[in-house]
């Protein structure tokens, strides 16, 4: 779909979503409700019919309800951000990703015939200054560095395709503290998350972050003092008490990483903790089902049948308008609803570990492509890469929808055909060893995922980026 829009040069156009966001940083009330309906219009004129007018009136009518839950979420951000830093985010999240980056990366799919992701993940190193139990980053040591001219090749040409949203994980990727801060001022139109564990959090990367502006970080925490020192270690959570009162006081947005598991569910999903860290400032947070990756790891810390379900209801339980707690939670694992189920593979992410290694996802370390000697365009149609994306959906039960935990044949069959090989830099495994682990666990939660998935709302029939996907109306 063709619009005048697409004659504006990128800077026009950049521009233009610039005055936007001033309108809603500078004002509140009316002014603001304008801007917001700008953005909205904005983004009909870049993605047109790929979404549905229904869709767009939806947001409108969000818009004009300023008692509405989200509305008032998202005015408490821009209230409690950093002028600068909301506006940098706003202009590369909210527009360059958002907007122009998605449009860019459809276009992209049609011509490449491969996944374009909306994100990149990759690790600048695999060192860590910590040895959190379960975790395979900390044994690594300082084997394996990305170098900034690798990462800086990432960013250049993910942008081209249209990636202007990256994450950084390790390893601990503030032990790149100078090369991170680096990069991100020379791509300062793409934004970054960094996942950290917060203790090289202080008060000079805080002014850096600020004068930045594009860097969101997102800080590991497992629940009480208890449940999260039990596997970090101690003093651990304090770090991360610290770190949150820095960024708040600095007026830096941030969110959490929770990795859950039979452990440690009730205590990361519970009022009391998460009041406690949106109180502290933190707005948003993505969890993890525990994956038993590596030689060495412990099925018996996945969730049970019964708090995998738990996990599923609370999750939107906190999203709904019936809670009041102003934080919005994702679930990497159970969220597939939302998102047309696995997102791995490049179809809307893909990860480099610090070895150069291209994964399809951070927690299936199997690879046949690596960064430094192929582009990212190459990756994304590299054998493993494009096996993924004929293979997606790998399960029409969105609550189904990982090729290793819930269909541990799918990867299995990937691997082998694709003569894919291990890339697990501390304990590597076969995939039969691998799958295995899943297997039982994948029949335990088919009878009740087929339970639940018949009774939630039913995937959008707007655009997925599926290989054969077609619009649908059930």
């Amino acid at each position: 779909m063709s619009t005048g829009i697409d004659t504006l040069s990128h800077k026009m156009q950049r521009t233009a979503a610039a005055a936007i966001i001033d309108l809603a940083l500078n004002h509140a009330g009316k002014d603001r409700e304008k801007a917001y309906h700008q953005m909205v219009d904005l983004a009909r004129q870049f993605w047109g019919e790929d979404f549905t007018q229904e869709s767009y009136e939806k947001a409108q009518a969000m818009f004009s309800d300023p008692n509405n839950k989200w509305v008032r979420y998202i005015n408490r951000v821009l209230d409690e951000t950093d002028p600068h830093v909301a506006r940098v985010t706003a202009l590369n999240l909210g527009y360059e990703a958002f907007i122009r980056g998605t449009r860019m990366i459809r276009k992209n799919r049609e011509i490449y015939q491969c996944n374009i992701p909306w994100l990149i993940l990759f690790d600048p190193t695999s060192a860590c200054n910590m040895h959190c139990a379960g975790c395979w980053a900390g044994t690594y040591g300082n084997r394996n560095n990305l170098s900034f001219e690798d990462m800086d090749k990432i960013l250049t040409q993910g942008k081209e395709l249209g990636v202007y949203l990256y994450m950084l994980t390790g390893g601990e990727p503030l032990v790149r503290k100078a090369d991170v801060l680096r990069l991100a001022e020379k791509h300062s139109d793409a934004e970054f998350a960094i996942y950290t564990n917060s203790t090289l959090i202080d008060e000079a990367f805080c002014a850096e972050l600020v004068r930045l502006g594009n860097i969101i970080p997102i800080l590991s925490i497992e629940g009480t003092p208890e449940t999260n020192d039990a596997r970090r270690g101690d003093g651990h959570y304090a770090a991360v008490m610290n770190a949150m009162d820095l960024l708040k006081a600095h007026g830096i947005p941030f969110g959490t990483s929770i990795c859950y598991t039979r452990a440690n569910v009730e205590a990361v999903t519970s009022d009391a903790f998460l009041q406690m860290i949106a109180d502290k400032g933190a707005r948003f947070g993505f969890y993890f089902h525990y994956m038993p990756v590596g030689s060495d790891a412990v099925p018996g810390l996945m969730p049970t049948v019964e708090q995998r379900k738990y996990m599923i209801q609370r999750i939107r339980y906190i999203r709904s308008t019936e809670c009041p707690i102003e934080f919005f939670p994702m679930d990497f694992q159970n969220d597939g609803q939302y998102v047309g189920g696995c997102i791995a593979g490049g179809r809307n992410y893909f990860h480099i570990n610090s070895a150069g290694d291209a994964e399809p996802c951070v927690f299936i370390h199997y690879s046949n492509a690596n960064i430094h000697d192929s582009s990212v365009l190459e990756i994304l149609r590299s054998p493993l890469f494009m096996a993924y994306r004929d293979g997606q959906p790998f399960n029409k039960n969105h609550l189904r929808p990982c090729p290793m935990l819930e269909n541990p044949a799918c990867l299995e069959e990937m691997v082998h055909k694709t003569g894919a090989h291990n890339t697990d830099l501390a304990s590597p495994e076969t995939v039969e060893h691998l799958c295995a682990k899943c297997t039982a666990y994948a029949d335990e939660w088919q009878p009740a995922a087929d339970e639940l998935w018949s009774t939630l709302g039913k995937p959008a029939s707007g655009y997925q980026n599926y290989k054969d996907w077609k619009p649908q109306n059930t």
